[in-house]
């Protein structure tokens, strides 16, 4: 599973839509998306509400703190909000140490409101954690001492919890039944369409409506597969501050399509120490090894295939990796992972070997050192057929399980690095 940030946006056009499935609530939610190719003026054509309403305007590029840096727009006029945009739109600023381009601005109808309220609800191994607080905003980590946590265990339904006893502690009786119901089906909607973390922060109640202020969504990129239809044309959006390569936008795309996992995040294309590593769990391990032997500025690219993936998807990864690898003189390439519970070693290797072949003669102008450590179904066939590249001139070790999943970086660190 990877936890991928969404847009404000996309959050709460989902929760419009599907939180109503979940009990009687109205979520009047009006938003709309400006970026350089959709100016405000050409959004509200379609949106009529913007050029009627009182406006709050706000980067939507996954960072927090908005309002702490000067970035909201608060109660504004539509003349207001569009001179707003535009002194912003495409500028460079600094949040924290990180510095981005400003390009997606979330634009919604300013809403008065007296009293503001925080929930969160955030997966974990053992259960899922719900947050709430009578005193949400900005400050709501001043304040962590007012906030109720109820745990949701893994093998339970939220059916069973007793959210009315927890939340007593904070709500009058008025409340507590609106918002029992309401924890109840914002997480019954947060498991169902595969979230791992949403905050409300701060949401309030107007008109008996529950508003979210502001949102802040996760959700498990893995189920993109199964929840197509519900998520619809979702984006994950890179982090602010990093806009992705060509490479790791089309490898983004081969795993949106695909059943299987594939990833790649490019850390210094001129690192000597590239990976191809099979599982999620494996690809931290070896990156952790690297850096903890000394060698975390080299390290090229973090990134993991796994979910089985067919020959030909094995193929397109690894050519991806290689042209990169070879076109910024990589020096060691690590084709790594644990021992597969179902994925077909010799199928993904299959691949694999022939981008290898493919690029043969760059690996070996390059002189490009590749170890391998693998095991699973039909691992033996798999390393035999790595091994024949040999014949071909490529440098190449290839070891099965008997050698312990790290060992081979600290092998190969020795042997080119040393």
């Amino acid at each position: 599973m990877a936890q991928r940030g969404i847009r404000e946006y996309d959050a709460k056009k989902m929760l419009a839509k599907y939180l109503p499935d979940y009990g009687e609530f109205n979520l009047p939610i009006k938003a709309a998306m400006v970026t350089p190719d959709n100016p405000l003026k050409k959004v509200a054509e379609a949106e009529k509400w913007i050029k009627e309403s009182r406006l709050v305007v706000k980067p939507d590029m996954l960072f927090g703190k908005r309002g702490k840096h000067g970035l909201i727009l608060l109660n504004a006029s539509y003349e207001e909000a569009e001179k707003w945009i535009e002194d912003k739109m495409n500028k460079n600023i600094r949040v924290g140490s990180i510095e981005g381009k400003l390009t997606h601005f979330l634009v919604e109808p300013y809403i008065k409101h007296d009293k503001e309220y925080y929930l969160a609800i955030k997966d974990d191994r053992e259960a899922d954690h719900i947050y709430f607080s009578t005193a949400g905003g900005v400050d709501i980590e001043e304040n962590w001492d007012k906030v109720i946590t109820i745990d949701v265990p893994i093998d339970e339904s939220i059916d069973d919890i007793d959210l009315k006893t927890a939340l007593s502690k904070e709500l009058n009786e008025s409340e507590l039944e609106k918002m029992a119901d309401f924890i109840k089906a914002l997480y019954k909607f947060y498991v169902d369409l595969n979230y791992t973390f949403i905050e409300l922060n701060p949401f309030t109640i107007v008109d008996n409506n529950i508003i979210p202020i502001d949102t802040v969504a996760k959700l498990d990129d893995a189920a993109m597969f199964w929840m197509a239809k519900k998520w619809g044309n979702i984006e994950f959006p890179a982090p602010f501050g990093r806009e992705l390569l060509p490479e790791e936008k089309y490898i983004k795309q081969l795993d949106e399509k695909s059943g299987a996992s594939m990833k790649l995040t490019i850390l210094n294309p001129h690192g000597k120490i590239w990976t191809m590593v099979a599982g999620g769990g494996a690809s931290v391990i070896y990156a952790d090894t690297i850096v903890d032997l000394g060698y975390g500025n080299e390290l090229a690219n973090y990134g993991e295939y796994s979910g089985n993936p067919s020959t030909d998807e094995t193929y397109e990864y690894a050519k991806t990796i290689l042209d990169l690898m070879t076109r910024n003189k990589g020096k060691i390439l690590i084709i790594g992972g644990g021992i597969a519970n179902f994925t077909d070693v010799a199928k993904t290797f299959e691949g694999i070997i022939k981008a290898l072949k493919e690029y043969k003669e760059k690996l070996i102008e390059n002189d490009v050192r590749i170890y391998v450590r693998r095991g699973g179904p039909n691992y033996q066939q798999g390393l035999k057929q790595m091994k024949e590249l040999e014949k071909l001139g490529i440098r190449i070790k290839v070891y099965g399980p008997e050698l312990h999943m790290t060992r081979i970086v600290k092998i190969a660190l020795e042997e080119v690095m040393e």
